[in-house]
């Protein structure tokens, strides 16, 4: 090996900050600590902080059941996985390979239960966007059948997420395939949506619900993701078939109660003077929850939502919350069917 490639030693390493390099020239601290991790199985994410390197390249991941924990992605598959990456590239690229298996080969030859690929996981932990949104495009690059979105409204323009998916989404449509999305309520008049679907000229769907789950995407019927942290930092990628077959089945049926946005628009139906988002409103409300928890189910900020509630109030002569329960559940506009 180069002098210019030569791996930092371990001595050099301590105290001082973690140097950048490639996957092909693991340092020292990297190198221990995996070999370490594929012997034992985990490590700590205290002992991973002297090699942030192999989070960075995927080496390490977060176990499902404790964030706190690093788990090793066998060799083999880490392997396989960056040659892919790397097999359309320039020459160059190409003797990055060979570098890469010579770097591979003897972590492979370690005698350990975790080293093996016959029984890996059906669920992955991934952090950080740009490696979720990583995921999801080479997910998307195999796909031919139809995808399957829920897009909650988060309180974001979105714009820029629209935007990138754009060219995936096309792509599967011009193979034939199928999208279909279910947003909010509050998405049907949403510039970023409605241009969406003017500029994918194929076979994407889209309906509404006053409430939906939390984000999910179900490719082919083979993987899904989902949220595995509040501010949607980690993800879990799901190939495990009967959880994938779940979360496709629970979609198929939110579809068949949504309504329609895309290719053709349905009026929702207001109802003695009830607007559908005031029923969803009050239907909320009866079950006891405040403001902001009716705001973030049905994708409002809090503004909008008790401007809603004060007009639901005025229209049932409600002076007060506690009346405006009682006048809700007299009234049966929870009994109709919008």
């Amino acid at each position: 090996m180069s002098e210019a490639h030569a791996p930092t030693t371990a001595t050099e390493e301590a105290g001082a900050p973690h140097q950048e390099h490639g996957v092909e020239d693991l340092c020292v601290a990297a190198r221990e600590l995996y070999e370490a991790a594929l012997r034992e199985g985990h490590v700590s994410a205290a002992d991973a902080e002297a090699a942030p390197c192999l989070v960075d390249f995927g080496l390490l991941h977060p176990a499902v059941e404790d964030l706190n924990r690093l788990e090793p992605v066998p060799p083999a598959v880490a392997l396989h996985r960056m040659l892919r990456t790397t097999a359309g590239r320039i020459a160059d690229e190409r003797r990055r390979e060979q570098r890469l298996a010579e770097t591979f080969e003897p972590l492979m030859r370690i005698d350990g239960r975790h080293t093996a690929t016959a029984d890996l996981p059906g669920i992955t932990v991934l952090g950080g966007l740009d490696r979720i949104n990583e995921a999801i495009t080479k997910a998307m690059a195999d796909a031919s059948r139809e995808l399957l979105a829920v897009q909650p409204y988060d309180g974001r323009n979105p714009a820029a997420r629209l935007a990138q998916s754009l060219g995936r989404d096309q792509a599967l449509l011009d193979r034939g395939g199928r999208i279909r999305t279910l947003y909010q309520h509050t998405q049907r008049h949403s510039p970023a949506v409605i241009a969406r679907y003017e500029q994918l000229n194929g076979d994407a769907e889209a309906r509404t619900l006053d409430q939906v789950t939390e984000r999910l995407v179900v490719i082919d019927h083979a993987v899904a993701f989902v949220p595995a942290s509040k501010d949607r930092g980690l993800a879990l990628e799901v190939r495990h078939p009967a959880l994938v077959d779940f979360f496709a089945t629970t979609f198929d049926r939110l579809w068949h109660l949504a309504t329609p946005m895309y290719p053709q628009a349905v009026q929702q139906v207001t109802l003695n003077g009830i607007t559908p988002r005031q029923r969803a409103i009050a239907a909320l409300l009866v079950e006891g929850h405040t403001d902001a928890v009716i705001a973030d189910r049905l994708g409002l900020n809090i503004r909008t939502a008790r401007e809603h509630i004060a007009k639901l109030a005025s229209t049932l002569g409600s002076e007060s919350r506690a009346q405006l329960g009682y006048l809700i559940g007299r009234s049966g506009i929870l009994d109709q069917e919008g």
